[in-house]
């Protein structure tokens, strides 16, 4: 396993897709950047999964990850949404597989128990715990931005034995009780 890469965490969607990038270096990841493709204005289900698939290219283009982790589709009760969003991972998917990059695909649970230790944590607590690890002042603004950098630490944790390098906690409980003053 090469200890100086770059990987690319996608949490899809159809209104709003959150992006994330580490690179890897050691022991310890850095954070290289984090956004969101706003697809809101684009009317038509076709035109936001040829935004995406744009979008996902040039993002890759412009910082070469070295593999892709995207968060799985969980289902839910509303058949069309989870449609809607499988064909949103797909387009993401594909536009990595056109540019030879392996993909992993982690589910929202496991994504949610590696970061925090708690596979039903709350979107706030896994951006909490993103902060800590990767040392990042102020969380993007949408929290599908910090969930698309989950499903990146999450590839860099299953790769790593977390125990060599960085601090650890147990779980969010830990979390907060050696950092009494962090609010979420």
């Amino acid at each position: 396993m090469a200890t100086d890469r770059i990987i690319l965490g996608i949490d899809p969607g159809t209104v709003i897709m959150g992006y994330g990038l580490i690179h890897v270096k050691g022991p310890n990841p850095e954070l290289i950047a984090a956004g969101i493709i706003k697809l809101d204005k684009l009317e038509e289900h076709p035109d936001r999964l040829k935004k995406i698939f744009e979008r996902t290219t040039a993002i890759i283009e412009e910082y070469k990850p070295d593999e892709l982790a995207i968060e799985a589709p969980f289902f839910g009760k509303n058949v069309q949404s989870m449609l809607k969003l499988g064909r949103a991972q797909g387009v993401a998917i594909a536009a990595a597989l056109s540019k030879n990059i392996p993909i992993t695909e982690y589910s929202p649970k496991k994504i949610k128990m590696s970061i925090t230790g708690n596979g039903n944590a709350s979107k706030e607590q896994v951006s909490a715990m993103l902060q800590q690890f990767l040392k990042f002042k102020n969380a993007p603004q949408y929290l599908d931005a910090t969930d698309a950098l989950g499903a990146a630490m999450c590839h860099f944790f299953q790769k790593k034995n977390l125990g060599t390098g960085g601090k650890s906690y147990t779980g969010w409980k830990a979390f907060l009780t050696e950092n009494p003053k962090r609010k979420v």
